[in-house]
């Protein structure tokens, strides 16, 4: 979230190491058949972050500490790619029916600090690649996004970008990317476009202060926003019809965490007051009809759609004591509760 990379093919261990659970996993008469992984972040500085693992059968497993700050995770095939923001690195595991294979590839990645990453998973296992968001760090690496390669685990190039970029996409040729920050912390404004064959930046749209989440639905274009305002946060939505197109609405103030937006089926939705509010096409919230109710002494960290239901993110408002998952469906029944390590901030499925 290199081109400078010492990279070190350290022997994969086919064990397994959880914390408070043997090296094997036991199903019984019943094998396991999918994961989904949980990205918690742990406390900054403090090299606690973790992956939690959730089964088949709901039993949730957790690896011991693997860096700082977790950020984001992505199945390719049978592989996990993890990046970690403040250890500056990507570490890449198998995985299997029985879990993660530990203790995984490590790459450095020189100072640099991802933050989020897409795959581009094409014709020919020599073509599969990572783009990821970089804030660099300041003084030493400048930020970017950054092409790392599957094949031969190398970064391809870098592309250099103004403000700390943070979410990416990728839309048939192009990448969209998010830049909801100014290297000085102040709030940024713009979305980019980039193409992939170029690794060029050919548009850079203003979409309003803060844009965080972002997710193509119907054609369009839609962006979550948030931006600090006076001593409180603002929340909002623009979406990017074509060239000159855009529409942006602010919703009024909220949480500082927060500001997920998800597409699903023929409905897009945008994370506001504890729940996931259905936006018409003016981004109007219905907000009678929110899907989840998270208490307001609790945080909504993230939200993501995974099989069919909405998985929301909780933590404590200490961002440190307590987190838990909850999966909704758009109904609005609570199917299962998770508890797992500090700060969940992404997923990822994977299905043997």
């Amino acid at each position: 979230m290199k081109k400078y990379m010492c990279l070190s093919l350290t022997t994969i261990f086919l064990s397994l190491i959880w914390i408070g659970c043997s090296n094997t996993v036991s199903y019984g008469e019943d094998e396991n058949s999918s994961w989904v992984f949980v990205a918690n972040e742990g406390n900054m500085g403090q090299s606690n972050g973790t992956i939690s693992m959730i089964d088949d059968f709901g039993k949730v497993y957790e690896t011991e500490p693997i860096g700082d700050v977790v950020q984001s995770l992505e199945v390719y095939g049978n592989k996990l790619i993890v990046l970690l923001h403040n250890s500056h690195k990507i570490i890449i595991y198998n995985i299997t029916e029985d879990g993660l294979s530990m203790p995984g590839i490590e790459i450095p990645i020189d100072n640099s600090s991802p933050r989020d990453l897409t795959v581009l998973d094409v014709e020919g296992i020599e073509n599969d690649k990572v783009y990821f968001t970089n804030w660099g760090t300041p003084g030493i690496v400048s930020p970017s996004i950054k092409v790392f390669n599957l094949f031969n685990y190398t970064i391809e190039t870098s592309i250099p970008v103004s403000g700390l970029p943070e979410d990416i996409i990728i839309d048939g040729d192009y990448l969209w990317v998010t830049i909801p920050m100014n290297p000085d912390w102040s709030n940024a404004s713009s979305v980019l476009k980039i193409d992939i064959n170029s690794s060029t930046i050919i548009e850079t749209i203003e979409v309003g202060a803060g844009p965080q989440e972002i997710v193509k639905h119907n054609g369009d274009i839609y962006i979550s926003r948030k931006y600090s305002s006076t001593d409180d946060w603002t929340h909002g939505a623009t979406k990017i019809i074509g060239p000159q197109q855009i529409i942006k609405k602010d919703f009024g103030s909220g949480g500082a965490c927060g500001g997920s937006i998800l597409s699903f089926q023929s409905n897009i939705y945008r994370s506001f007051e504890g729940g996931m509010a259905r936006m018409d096409n003016d981004l109007n919230l219905d907000l009678e009809n929110k899907i989840g109710a998270i208490d307001q002494s609790l945080v909504l960290y993230n939200v993501e759609v995974l099989n069919g239901n909405i998985w929301f993110a909780i933590v404590d408002k200490n961002y440190s004591d307590w987190s838990e998952i909850r999966i909704i469906d758009f109904n609005g029944h609570e199917v299962a509760a998770y508890t797992v390590g500090i700060l969940p901030g992404d997923f990822a499925y994977w299905h043997k």
